[in-house]
């Protein structure tokens, strides 16, 4: 699947918890914050005519309380009615029982709520999450830093069919997306020519991605690639020894009270971390949070000191995926969408996921869409330009 046009996946576990037991974040009103509340509400009223597509939620959070959030109604059973494609198929569309699976993306019992509860999928945005793990896997000493060989961390697998160009690559080549193995996800429509669709349907997305052909040397060409994003999955298993679902919950999840949440496996039980993430709103946005506060939560050091600068900053530049005008870069496994000649860290995902930090403003933006029945203007932007907006006078 694609990141507001990048191809993403999705894959298999949920964590027994009560949704209402969640702690919540303290709420308030824009003005609680500085914030003028005129761009935000007048960006709402365009979602509800219709202008942005299907858009459930938008929500900001300031001075540590949620300041604006406003949901929306959308009945993907009937969105979804006789609709069918490469990506899956809606109700009344499906042949068999078995059709409607974890990876049917236009299902609304899978997609973009998961079975019904308020978890949302995240698409893209899981790489983000999955990245803040790897820096935690760092700042715990179970892995020596983003210089290490990166297949070097991965001793259980088979690397007798890997390109020896990329044998070389870092860690910080696989989280900039410069590791060098060929794979075709923005540059291809959503069909089987698509690298990641191919990765979706094969019986070991490791092994896939391990197989494919170089076609750079590591560190010398971006790429978007979904299959070394799956990577930091079997990475994060073999260095810590939890399951990347489990060393969440110990060390992301647990810390900031994240209690429910569905992440989706590949077929041999791995968390899919190129897309598979389901969070609810509210609970993504704790990880900007996180950020915002330099890796730092209640006290407590969660992330390297300089994480969250090298994650966020453009380690690569010139990838606009939609708009060559746009001056857009990449971290690690984060976007920059910088706007107003202001920083903005954004994690992004298909069908319109986002989550959005713009630090010299304290301000974390999180957007849950699902945009997949059609082409729409993506929100993202001019939520940004609100944000900023809203900002301006304090």
């Amino acid at each position: 699947m694609r990141a507001v046009t990048l191809v993403v996946a999705l894959s298999c576990l949920v964590a027994p918890a009560d949704a209402n037991a969640q702690q919540g974040w303290p709420r308030g009103a824009p003005s609680d914050a500085g914030l003028d509340p005129a761009p935000l509400t007048e960006l709402s009223a365009e979602v509800l005519a219709g202008d942005f597509g299907y858009i459930d939620r938008m929500l900001v959070v300031a001075d540590g309380r949620l300041v604006f959030d406003e949901r929306f109604e959308n009945d993907y059973a009937e969105i979804s009615r006789g609709r069918s494609g490469p990506i899956g198929c809606g109700v009344d569309a499906c042949e068999a029982p078995g059709d409607v699976h974890d990876f049917n993306y236009l299902h609304p019992d899978r997609h973009p709520f998961y079975r019904g509860r308020e978890v949302h999928t995240l698409q893209s945005v899981t790489k983000s999450v999955t990245s803040t793990l790897i820096g935690i896997a760092i700042q715990r000493g179970l892995i020596a830093g983003v210089d290490v060989p990166v297949f070097d961390l991965l001793p259980s697998y088979d690397l007798s069919a890997l390109d020896p160009r990329v044998r070389d690559a870092t860690l910080e080549d696989l989280l900039t997306m410069r590791i060098g193995i060929e794979w075709h996800e923005t540059d291809r429509p959503l069909d089987d020519t698509n690298t990641t669709l191919q990765l979706e349907k094969s019986d070991n997305w490791v092994r896939f991605t391990l197989s494919q052909p170089a076609d750079s040397d590591p560190g010398a060409m971006w790429a978007y690639n979904s299959g070394a994003s799956h990577l930091m999955s079997a990475i994060i298993g073999e260095t810590t020894g939890l399951s990347t679902a489990e060393f969440a919950e110990a060390y992301l999840f647990g810390p900031l009270g994240i209690q429910d949440y569905h992440w989706k496996q590949d077929p041999q039980g791995l968390q899919d971390t190129e897309g598979g993430l389901y969070l609810a709103a509210e609970d993504l946005a704790r990880i900007g949070w996180l950020y915002l506060q330099d890796g730092v939560w209640e006290g407590e050091r969660l992330l390297p000191e300089g994480w969250v600068t090298a994650a966020t900053a453009r380690q690569v530049d010139d990838v606009a995926p939609l708009n060559p005008n746009w001056n857009w870069g990449y971290g690690y496994q984060w976007w920059r969408l910088d706007a107003s000649d202001l920083a903005v860290w954004a994690g992004l995902g298909f069908g319109g996921q986002n989550l959005l930090v713009i630090p010299e403003r304290g301000l974390v933006g999180v957007i849950n869409s699902w945009n997949v029945f059609g082409p729409k203007p993506p929100l993202v932007i001019p939520f940004i330009d609100a944000m900023i907006a809203a900002s301006d006078g304090d």
